[in-house]
């Protein structure tokens, strides 16, 4: 019974060895890197063995994806009633040649991370079509070889190594049959031993496997990247590029639409530096995303079920935007689309690639101006990478639900919205001012939970949580009015989307998109604002708010200085833009165009429709272009 052990240990043999050698190797790229480590983490040595665990980590997914073959074809072997020395020999040189390649990558890496400050990814594969060109630079540059050398040298020890073990496994393993016992005892061992190995595939008990934003755990990035295993960055970015939402989008000439975004955004004329804001000192920023909050819920937009009586009320004391439209339909675009003032790109979660570009936006902004920023979400931190992405483009500290309490949450997506809201104030009482808090709450998402201690009025569970998540939002206010920073603070209230509410009047419900817009403070007087908005406009008006400029290019405009002719936004699969009394909507994919006025569809396209059509198609040409520069 024990052959099988033997076998199982000989293979776990190489799996430790292989760990060790792309540890060595994650040592190496440490150490030509290093001086790219903050201040702060130079002589954190906790801080960085967290860099090394987290490394150990993502070698044993890619690890486990070598070893679970040679498991499951020794078990399936021992069960048929024999195991042979041949197949040994060839399932040891399985993990050989795997190994070496995973191995090779790591050692590639360290030259490619050391020049793009990034990990070997997708766009090696670029430099296909030019071998030669790119074998001559490899052999002609020297500071290759030292990685060059270190790959043949742990390899041929690698090697070498494993085939000592085999060797001496091959005089205790006997070729003979196996009776009923040892198949049982292999059966139960090998088991236990793939659903480990495909544990280890997955690498985490979460709801969401692993992802790279696992690797994320400070403000220093180099760190950060550190833990992630070139091999996994390599394969699942090509993934990502064969992914049907990432493909390009052909709307518009380049260079026409580029011009024609330049003159709408005034990218030409140089950011204005003078302070037009508050004239107070700094103030510190609240931005809370309401989970599917459509204006359609709200009596100042025309409900009449009395669902949302705290955030109307708030309406009344606040700027309120009644035109404000979100980026897209899901949470990750109207993120995207607040934070760092850029347009949906359809179905393309721009936060969730394995390589995390690097963004400007508000918060880095208000980062690089004194702000403490820190985002709180109820979920786990590497949802949409999340994790991994603002902790990437400006965010100090995230708080998720592995920093909760694991009898406070309350469905798949953490924690309900009122422990969030206690969760955030708690923390804030705590961190020095000026900051930038951003809240995303959950409970009016699917699937609903609402405290035994709220009484809704409705009937209906769908009407019910929009009353809790009011209440949430009131008691949240009602605490932070007492504490020493509220009136030194900006409050922005933005619905991450909508949701549907009543029927669809088109192939996009405008209660989907139609988000209210609320910002609030002591030092601000309530107005109405009915021009055309969207949520990438939060970040230049909330900038302008705060004597601030943002001084890269984005696609936002400050609503209190300047007017956008039209608000357009994404669906999915369908793009709309609208304007006045009309509503134009497009699928890029079929070519279908519906154009409505006043509600109705209409064949008539005049010149309106032409130049709505335009608008909408050069911003998002020219915010691909930009996105894929982001990526490089």
């Amino acid at each position: 019974m024990k052959q099988f052990g033997n076998v199982v240990w000989h293979l776990l043999k190489i799996h430790l060895l292989g760990l060790f050698v792309l540890t060595l190797l994650r040592i190496g790229l440490f150490y030509v890197g290093a001086d790219n480590l903050q201040p702060q983490s130079i002589d954190h040595l906790p801080l960085q063995l967290q860099a090394f665990v987290r490394g150990v980590w993502f070698d044993n997914v890619v690890g486990c994806y070598l070893l679970i073959v040679p498991l499951a074809v020794c078990m399936v072997a021992c069960l048929w009633g024999r195991f042979f020395h041949l197949s040994m020999r060839i399932l040891t040189l399985w993990l050989q040649v795997l190994w070496s390649i995973v191995i090779f990558v790591s050692a590639a890496d360290i030259p490619y991370f050391t020049y793009f400050f990034k990990h070997i990814n997708s766009s090696i594969w670029n430099w296909a079509e030019y071998v030669g060109t790119t074998l001559g630079m490899l052999w002609s540059e020297s500071s290759y070889y030292p990685p060059l050398i270190a790959f043949i040298v742990l390899t041929s020890a690698f090697v070498w190594i494993s085939n000592h073990w085999l060797t001496n496994l091959l005089h205790v393993l006997p070729d003979m049959p196996f009776g009923w016992r040892q198949r049982a005892y292999t059966f139960l061992v090998g088991a236990v031993c793939v659903g480990l190995c495909m544990f280890g595939i997955r690498g985490r008990l979460g709801y969401n496997p692993i992802k790279v934003s696992a690797a994320y755990y400070c403000t220093d990035s180099f760190l950060n990247q550190l833990g992630v295993n070139p091999t996994y960055n390599l394969i699942t970015s090509t993934l990502d590029e064969f992914r049907p939402e990432n493909k390009d989008l052909h709307l518009a000439e380049l260079d026409v639409a580029s011009a024609a975004v330049a003159e709408y955004y005034n990218w030409i004329i140089e950011p204005d530096t003078t302070s037009h804001g508050l004239h107070r000192s700094r103030l510190n920023v609240v931005l809370i995303f309401m989970e599917s909050m459509s204006a359609n819920l709200m009596e100042c937009f025309g409900n009449t079920g009395h669902l949302t009586p705290f955030l109307d009320s708030l309406a009344h004391r606040s700027l309120c935007f009644t035109n404000c439209y979100s980026a897209d339909i899901h949470t990750n675009h109207g993120l995207f689309a607040t934070l760092y003032s850029f347009p949906a790109l359809m179905r393309r979660n721009m936060m969730k690639g394995t390589n995390i570009p690097h963004y400007e936006g508000l918060p880095t902004v208000l980062r690089d101006n004194g702000w403490h920023t820190m985002f709180f979400m109820t979920h786990e931190a590497q949802y949409d990478n999340m994790n991994a992405f603002f902790r990437t483009n400006g965010y100090d500290d995230i708080h998720s639900q592995e920093n909760y309490p694991a009898n406070e949450v309350v469905n798949s997506f953490g924690v309900p919205d009122h422990y969030l809201f206690q969760y955030a104030l708690d923390t804030l009482a705590n961190v020095s001012e000026p900051f930038f808090a951003t809240l995303l709450t959950i409970s009016n998402h699917p699937p609903y939970v609402i405290p035994s201690w709220f009484k809704p009025r409705s009937a209906d569970i769908e009407q019910q949580i929009v009353e809790y998540a009011d209440e949430a939002l009131r008691q949240f206010f009602n605490q932070a009015s007492h504490q020493p920073w509220f009136q030194n603070t900006v409050f922005v209230l933005v619905g991450d989307h909508g949701k549907l509410v009543g029927g669809a009047e088109s192939e996009m419900p405008t209660s989907y998109n139609h988000v209210p817009l609320l910002i609030c403070s002591p030092h601000i007087e309530p107005a109405v604002n009915s021009s055309w908005a969207t949520q990438m406009d939060i970040q230049p008006t909330l900038l302008g708010l705060l004597g601030l400029s943002a001084r890269h290019k984005h696609f936002g405009i400050d609503l209190l200085h300047r007017q956008r002719p039209y608000s357009f936004y994404t669906a999915d699969d369908v793009i709309g833009v609208r304007g006045q009394d009309r509503l134009l909507i497009v699928n890029p994919s079929n070519g279908q165009e519906f154009c409505y006025r006043d509600g109705v569809v209409t064949n008539e396209k005049d010149s309106m429709f032409i130049g709505m059509k335009s608008y909408l198609f050069n911003n998002l040409q020219v915010a691909q272009e930009m996105v894929k520069q982001h990526g490089k």
